[in-house]
């Protein structure tokens, strides 16, 4: 490929867009996961969340092509998405608090891994589009990928610990992406062709809706029964 060609560089210019925007949405799900841990194992947390992030998304560009074709892969995946959100957003029990601190490390990369295992199918596709077929330009966004993460992670998480709402927000976001997956699956996507992006915007926002409905409702019954936990 000609290096000194405008095409080249305006492929990289899409790379570059690309991570940025959906380099965000894993940055949120680590941001969201490493909340609550101190903040030295924070720090790790997110360094650990943006190496499985990156390792899932060079394994998934592996594959890339044959899991697009796979009817439900995405609706299933979907769900997952939206109950990683549910469970982030609802947040964890004051007994988590109490285990060893590498266990809650620990569990928070888990969460990070399953909740990159689902938007990093997304990431890879929109980085091999913009690629057109050059394995140097998609390398090229897997790399740029790892620090814009970590990046995006850290500032995430800052701003959830001045401003807690940013938890739903961030929540929201998953949502509207694990509706997005849904109603974009090869089983669904020919069946509601016919009401073009109204279908997409309308699953996207319903996924987002449901996910901030039920952690509410979950909110509001950990809130209720934490007094009954306490009493004699």
């Amino acid at each position: 490929m000609d290096y000194t060609s405008a095409s080249f560089w305006i492929a990289v210019l899409q790379i570059v867009w690309i991570d940025i925007l959906l380099s965000g949405d894993n940055a949120v799900v680590i941001a969201m996961a490493c909340r609550s841990l101190p903040e030295r194992q924070r720090r790790l947390g997110i360094l650990l969340g943006a190496g499985t992030a990156v390792a899932l998304r060079i394994a998934f560009a592996l594959v890339v092509s044959t899991l697009l074709g796979v009817p439900f892969l995405r609706i299933l995946g979907g769900v997952l998405l939206l109950w990683i959100a549910v469970k982030l957003v609802a947040g964890e029990d004051d007994a988590a608090h109490d285990l060893g601190q590498s266990h809650t490390l620990w569990k928070a990369v888990r969460t990070i891994a399953i909740a990159d295992a689902v938007m990093s199918l997304d990431n890879v596709v929109a980085i091999a589009a913009a690629s057109k077929g050059h394995p140097e330009l998609f390398v090229l966004g897997l790399l740029l990928s790892i620090p814009l993460i970590v990046a995006g992670a850290s500032l995430i998480t800052s701003l959830i610990q001045r401003f807690p709402a940013v938890v739903w927000a961030g929540a929201a976001l998953l949502g509207w992406i694990a509706g997005e997956m849904i109603v974009t699956d090869p089983f669904l996507a020919d069946r509601v062709a016919g009401f073009g992006a109204v279908a997409h915007h309308a699953a996207a926002a319903a996924g987002a809706v449901l996910v901030v409905a039920v952690g509410y409702v979950l909110m509001r019954l950990q809130g209720a029964a934490a007094p009954a936990g306490t009493a004699p």
